[in-house]
């Protein structure tokens, strides 16, 4: 299993790299509109338009959904898709004008390369300007340019991360996911049972375990508010809103299986869902969050096995250590 989220039709990506000052964004783009929803698990989000993917709210689909790096900073991104979208005539029809509705994200990577370096309106609208429907780039770009994973005993640990994507069918169905990966915790292959990356030994040699860290009470040495996990998972089923919002929460289950310990007072998760509805079969939501979930779980052990070493943080890639 691999693919893409953008296998399912309707959906492009698009990333903006920033390798000097070590961060980027990543947009995913459905400028024909698609019902959102979003779980929050982490304690610790930034983000924007989340309070409208909520049911019961006016606005059923988003045209657009942003995943940034540069911690609150990123936030500010949003604003370039807003005015791609709406040079395009996209958006949530007003009497006065078509407002783009495009729900945000964001991850702390202001402790690896240039912390004044922030993706803004500029790097959100190249972001707009890269996307295609192919299958986008993975690794050390985008969102997950400055993206790094397991920093229980400090960034001097820590292993670097990235972004990656996957997407499964099911007869009509399909599902994707895009994830970038900036966790706390350790990293799991849990198909294989088999630990990516943890904070790094002492003598290079292998990882430690952030569970067995915190079960001796050895001081964890990560800063609380700066890493995040954060990505979209998209469908082609015709969800409602209340359908959408339950398979973002079940896509968090994707991160339990990889992410260990995931969820935590210094991490912001946040999945979003979008739903195209091009399928219009009546859904299966059981079916569609729990495929969710092992998209998800792919796209973040992918993440990590196609990141690249940078802002002085090695990947797996050059550690030379056998998952």
């Amino acid at each position: 299993m691999k693919g893409s989220i953008t296998d399912v039709a309707g959906i492009k990506v698009g990333h903006y790299t920033d390798t000097k000052g070590v961060t980027g964004c990543t947009v995913i783009l459905c400028e024909g509109g698609a019902v959102g929803g979003v779980d929050v698990r982490g304690s610790a989000p930034g983000t924007r338009e989340t309070d409208l993917l909520r049911p019961g709210n006016l606005v059923q689909e988003a045209q657009a959904v942003l995943l940034s790096g540069g911690s609150a900073f990123g936030l500010n991104a949003a604003g370039g898709v807003m005015a791609y979208l709406e040079e395009r005539g996209i958006g949530f029809p007003t009497r006065v004008a078509r407002v783009p509705i495009v729900p945000a994200a964001i991850l702390f990577d202001l402790g690896i390369g240039d912390p004044k370096a922030r993706p803004g309106s500029e790097a959100g609208y190249k972001a707009c300007l890269d996307a295609k429907a192919e299958a986008p780039d993975e690794g050390s770009v985008g969102a997950g340019t400055g993206a790094t994973v397991a920093k229980a005993l400090g960034m001097e640990r820590a292993v670097k991360s990235g972004i990656s994507t996957a997407s499964l069918k099911v007869g009509s169905v399909v599902v994707g996911a895009i994830v970038a990966v900036n966790a706390v915790g350790d990293i799991l292959d849990y198909r294989r049972a088999v630990q990516l990356a943890g904070p790094r030994r002492e003598d290079g040699k292998g990882f430690h375990r952030t569970m067995d860290i915190l079960a001796q009470g050895r001081p964890v040495r990560v800063a609380p508010a700066t890493n995040t996990t954060i990505g979209v998972v998209a469908t082609n089923a015709a969800l409602t809103k209340e359908q959408a919002n339950k398979v973002a929460q079940m896509a968090h289950d994707g991160l339990a299986r990889s992410i260990n310990p995931v969820h935590t007072m210094g991490d912001g998760d946040v999945l979003f869902a979008l739903a195209t509805g091009e399928n219009k079969e009546e859904p299966n939501v059981t079916l569609i969050g729990a495929l969710a979930a092992e998209v998800v779980a792919t796209a973040v052990v992918e993440a990590v096995l196609a990141a690249r070493s940078l802002g002085g943080v090695p990947a797996l890639h050059d550690l030379r250590v056998s998952p």
